[in-house]
């Protein structure tokens, strides 16, 4: 069982979880078994949600960047509808906020790309922040009504568009991106300042959880077979990425940057700190 397991077998099994090793290549390498692995993950993931609820408040942030990251739970939507799957599978979307200047993800949520997601999203982050801030998105419509619900009329918000190339695609090789033709800025509410609409770093922040969640990373057999699963393992990574990964940008943890901590975090302090 994991909570058998000595401290030094339980941080080295979250830190394989935290660096994007599978659950099978854990097992091998540690001689922990798969199902305690997994154990041991979803009961972190569950602790890490519940301490970075607590500790993410009343941050100093001035510019928010969100995002939406698409994945899926035991097979995608188009195969759900197609076997006619019921329960909890299909596809599955992690909404992220981060601060542009910290490097920091204040607040994320896991569930569908909807109404009730966003304006959920939403009010959590206006939740934990303590002054007026800049918000920029891409054109997703859902956030323009989750934002004015949210931060009333104290945000200045605005979303970004991107035009890219459209060129043969057999010329191009497989998931190649296509060269940015144009950026449109647009102010959506309040007086944001332009140069600062951008979803840059939170898209980078979005490749840095495909490499580090396993269920996430693109072109592989790894999936959540439960939703559970799969919340728990998002949340286990921004805990890492806040609390423990040196941010290069910032030459600390994001959550050193942000003031949330002053100390540098290691995979054992997270552990214990969750376990405790």
């Amino acid at each position: 069982m994991a909570n058998k397991l000595s401290d030094d077998k339980k941080t080295t099994a979250v830190a394989m979880l935290c660096e994007g090793n599978s659950i099978r290549a854990i097992e091998r390498m540690t001689g922990i078994h798969r199902d305690t692995v997994m154990r041991l993950g979803v009961r972190m993931g569950e602790g890490c949600q519940a301490m970075m609820d607590a500790k993410l408040r009343n941050l100093n942030a001035r510019v928010i960047e969100v995002d939406e990251v698409w994945g899926y739970v035991g097979m995608k939507q188009k195969t759900a509808h197609r076997n006619k799957a019921t329960g909890a599978v299909g596809d599955v979307w992690t909404w992220v906020a981060l601060d542009a200047e910290s490097k920091l993800v204040p607040s994320f949520a896991v569930g569908e790309r909807s109404m009730y997601m966003a304006t959920n999203f939403m009010d959590d982050l206006a939740s934990r922040l303590s002054h007026r801030v800049q918000i920029s998105s891409d054109a997703l419509s859902l956030y323009t009504a989750a934002v004015e619900r949210a931060f009333g009329a104290e945000v200045d918000y605005g979303s970004i568009v991107k035009t890219f190339s459209h060129t043969d695609l057999a010329e191009q090789r497989r998931y190649s991106p296509p060269e940015v033709m144009h950026v449109k800025r647009t102010p959506v509410q309040g007086n944001p300042v332009r140069d600062l609409i951008s979803t840059s770093y939170v898209e980078k922040q979005n490749h840095t959880l495909r490499m580090h969640c396993r269920r996430l990373s693109r072109l592989t057999n790894a999936f959540s077979k439960k939703f559970e699963n799969f919340k728990a393992a998002v949340a286990l990574h921004y805990a890492y990425y806040n609390f423990v990964k040196i941010n290069s940008a910032v030459r600390c943890t994001p959550a050193m940057a942000a003031g949330v901590t002053s100390n540098l975090w290691t995979v054992r302090d997270l552990v214990e700190t969750v376990e405790a």
